[in-house]
């Protein structure tokens, strides 16, 4: 499928503000500015902004702790996502979320979760009621390696099978569950799309550090299950640049194969010297986009610094629906 200049800027865009948006909070976390645990996402943006450029506001998704990148590929606003991991009263959350609960329903973003695991049957129960509705919507529930060897995971996609519910289940094999190597912890390590398929539905695999072949992979998926096919599972190879969280030490990491991964397997190198050296786009445009990145990342700072901060009283509000 050829996509349009447009749509690769749009794609690059993405890719390039998730990106920046991690490495700043790396620097932001290092000087004491954010409490709490953070999972960056830096490496896999080609995985989720190769799938979220498919969809709509009416799909929905459910993360992992690892979420900020799927949530600004599904159109969450980038300043109000840094509002709510510091902490502030105007964040998506109002502040209560923080990086590993952020969620924004308006845009299908159903939320992060902290828990390994706990989307898939979030997911599937959105897909049901997709379903129900018959509008052609789809669901997908995003989860590491470490993800498919939990129950959770396997009732969740054996009740899809069941229902054909229009939920897709997506790995994003990154190769290290925490601190735990997917060769030592999965029995299928090289095949983790294959246990989904034992359920009894179709699978993909792709290469996730490629933008244009994840995007290709996830419009064949879409396809398939939106035509009312039932659920489907998709197995993305990609690597993360930073630790489990941050102030992972990152000892179970071999010598230099961080220096390695960011050499030969970054997405964002990967689009721009395919579409620089296709002739389909000028580097040129390439620079200005990566300038307005910059630009929208540090707004996002400067303004969540100022921002209110939510407030002790508050933290009984939200919490069950008042009818």
């Amino acid at each position: 499928m050829q996509l349009s200049r447009e749509q690769m800027l749009q794609a690059y865009r993405q890719m390039k503000i998730i990106r920046e948006f991690e490495e700043r909070l790396h620097e932001e976390i290092q000087k004491g500015e954010i409490a709490g645990f953070t999972h960056l996402y830096s490496g896999q943006e080609a995985v989720a902004v190769g799938v979220c450029e498919h969809l709509t506001d009416g799909d929905t998704i459910i993360s992992t702790h690892r979420g900020h990148g799927h949530c600004i590929a599904k159109g969450c606003d980038v300043k109000g996502m840094m509002r709510e991991i510091y902490g502030s009263a105007e964040g998506l959350c109002k502040g209560k979320g923080g990086s590993m609960h952020i969620a924004d329903v308006d845009k299908g973003m159903l939320g992060a979760n902290g828990i390994v695991g706990a989307g898939a049957p979030i997911a599937v129960g959105a897909a049901l009621s997709a379903k129900l509705d018959g509008q052609g919507r789809v669901s997908i529930a995003f989860s590491g390696d470490g993800a498919c060897n939990q129950g959770t995971t396997f009732e969740a996609m054996n009740l899809a099978v069941v229902t054909k519910a229009p939920c897709i289940f997506l790995f994003e094999n990154n190769h290290y569950s925490e601190h735990t190597g997917v060769d030592y912890a999965v029995g299928t390590a090289s095949d983790i799309a294959g246990r989904a398929e034992a359920f009894g539905m179709k699978v993909w695999r792709g290469n996730g550090s490629d933008f244009f072949e994840t995007y290709e992979v996830m419009r064949e998926v879409l396809e398939h299950v939106r035509a009312g096919n039932g659920p489907a599972a998709v197995e993305l190879d990609t690597e993360r640049f930073f630790g489990h969280f941050e102030g992972d030490p990152q000892r179970y990491r071999g010598k230099g194969e961080l220096d390695r991964l960011r050499a030969e397997r970054d997405c964002l190198v990967a689009f721009r010297s395919k579409v620089t050296e296709a002739g389909l786009i000028e580097a040129g445009m390439l620079d200005d986009v990566d300038a307005e990145v910059l630009k929208l990342i540090d707004d996002a700072v400067a303004e969540a610094r100022a921002a209110p901060r939510a407030k002790p009283e508050d933290v009984l509000t939200d919490v069950y629906i008042n009818a």
